[in-house]
């Protein structure tokens, strides 16, 4: 049986990712303003508001990390065949599973949503770096799950975790950002 699907290995399908999102820098970006919008929302409103801050901002950042790609001059859209985009599409589903549990959890101690979200993004971006062959992203991940840690241990106020995600998510787009950028100067893509 003939396939019809172009066949690529896990290095091209990596390259493929990187140069199609950018090395996944927008969807940080966008991801950690999102966060931070939250943080700020639930430090100078209420935690329900910021909690629909977070979901409905959730939403927007795939799109709008694709138009940001767009806009450095990357497309937005992996080649057809790339055995990673089922990866990528799988572990979208790790947020609906904490995005449940983080919001239950919310009826009876809110400290704890922040936290159980940011551990579940953390666990995401160690998904993160077979997806874009990039192991900034295990730092990445690290951080965000060790300040998870932190906001249960500590029992940090609540928007407290919400901050601190979306400044690690902006710190680690810039870092990827001229990673980027430093291998377009190397290969001259």
């Amino acid at each position: 049986m003939k396939k019809n699907k172009i066949e690529m290995n896990i290095i091209e399908a990596q390259e493929d990712m990187c140069k199609s999102y950018f090395g996944g820098c927008p969807g940080a970006l966008i991801s950690g303003i999102v966060w931070l919008t939250a943080g700020i929302t639930a430090l100078v409103s209420t935690e329900q508001i910021s909690v629909l801050v977070f979901f409905f901002g959730g939403m927007l950042i795939h799109p709008l990390g694709i138009v940001l790609s767009k806009a450095l001059n990357r497309s937005g859209k992996h080649k057809t065949g790339n055995p990673l985009s089922s990866l990528a599409l799988e572990s979208t589903f790790l947020l609906f599973i904490g995005l449940f549990i983080a919001y239950f959890v919310l009826q009876i101690r809110p400290n704890w949503f922040f936290p159980i979200m940011i551990l579940i993004i953390g666990a995401r971006y160690l998904v993160f770096s077979s997806i874009y062959g990039m192991r900034i992203y295990w730092a990445f991940g690290a951080a965000l799950i060790l300040s998870g840690f932190g906001g249960f241990l500590f029992n940090l106020p609540f928007h407290i975790i919400g901050l601190i995600g979306g400044i690690i998510e902006i710190l680690f787009s810039l870092i990827i950002f001229y990673i980027e950028k430093k291998k377009l100067k190397l290969t001259g893509n």
